[in-house]
């Protein structure tokens, strides 16, 4: 079932309401504008990665992937129910949660007539009581019923290798490994793997030795810094 946000997108992206849910190849394409076909992909990016390969052979192609920024719970006592709580997520997505995703679409990205274009979104999210028996529910057991998009904060293209490259941080040594991105980044060293391996299987930096048994990066395919 298509929720409000990624209805919403399609609105915010399409160039008219008759350029919505384009059929082509054999696909549904969620928009056009301007010639380019553009996919709104809520979830895994694994999912429409061979269907955006095929469209590539001969189409220009936007991947919108929308990253929940900020987020608004919103209680209902029953489905399409009235309203009893609202309060803030403390859950904060961030730009570089887009690496969660593009560690399965390394195959795919970059390419001449790609554009991943990454969305931070505020939503309110409609929450209605889980299926559990009342007296054994527990706390967070519910159904979302719909997330609905109350802005887009900011947005990123990514073309080419080089806008990858700009999310590495200032500061790092010619030779780094993930633990100097982790530090600089100020995020978990897993964070920082799942980051390099997606720039190293990109192309966007490259292996050139290890230290200990850390694998050391360099932006050059040849360093000798």
């Amino acid at each position: 079932m298509e929720t409000s946000l990624h209805r919403q997108l399609k609105e915010y992206y399409a160039a008219d309401e008759g350029q919505q849910e384009v059929a082509l190849q054999g696909y549904r394409i969620d928009a056009m504008c301007n010639g380019a076909l553009i996919e709104i992909q809520h979830g895994s990016l694994v999912a429409i990665r061979d269907k955006i390969a095929d469209l590539l052979e001969l189409h220009r192609v936007i991947v919108v992937k929308p990253i929940v920024a900020l987020k608004q719970l919103v209680k209902l006592d029953k489905r399409a129910g009235n309203v009893l709580e609202r309060r803030k997520s403390p859950k904060r997505g961030k730009l570089l949660d887009v690496f969660d995703e593009l560690v399965y679409f390394t195959r795919v990205f970059p390419h001449p007539r790609l554009v991943l274009e990454v969305a931070l979104v505020e939503v309110e999210e409609l929450r209605y009581p889980g299926h559990g028996k009342r007296r054994r529910r527990r706390k967070n057991d519910f159904q979302v019923e719909d997330q609905l998009l109350t802005q887009i904060i900011e947005t990123h293209r990514f073309r080419t290798l080089a806008d990858l490259r700009k999310l590495l941080p200032s500061g790092l040594p010619g030779k780094f490994h993930t633990g100097h991105l982790a530090d600089r980044l100020q995020v978990e060293r897993y964070v920082a793997q799942r980051m390099a391996y997606c720039m190293r299987e990109t192309g966007a930096i490259h292996a050139v030795g290890k230290k200990g048994n850390a694998l050391l990066y360099s932006r050059r395919r040849n360093s000798a810094a």
